[in-house]
């Protein structure tokens, strides 16, 4: 993997966790879940990759984002098979 797209990685995952560091300790994992998935999904919209969700959120009928088969990132090459768990535990 090259350099800079892997650092595009951290900043994705950078963003789910400061959606969520607000909530932590407040005992509403529906809440935090939902931060962590909308920040990641808005945050890969900004990577230059044509990527699928191979594992991810659920079922598209099951997650409004980052569902199995979504279509993330700007579109472009390179083709990446994406795994997501943007919050651990839910």
């Amino acid at each position: 993997m090259e350099r800079e797209l892997a650092l595009e990685f951290v900043r994705v995952t950078e963003a789910a966790a400061l959606a969520t560091g607000r909530l932590m300790g407040l005992g509403d994992k529906m809440a935090a879940d939902h931060a962590a998935v909308t920040a990641m999904r808005y945050a890969f919209d900004t990577v230059y990759i044509d990527g699928v969700v191979v594992i991810g959120e659920g079922e598209m009928d099951e997650a409004p984002m980052l569902y199995i088969g979504e279509k993330v990132g700007a579109g472009t090459p390179p083709l990446v098979d994406v795994a997501v768990d943007p919050l651990e535990g839910t």
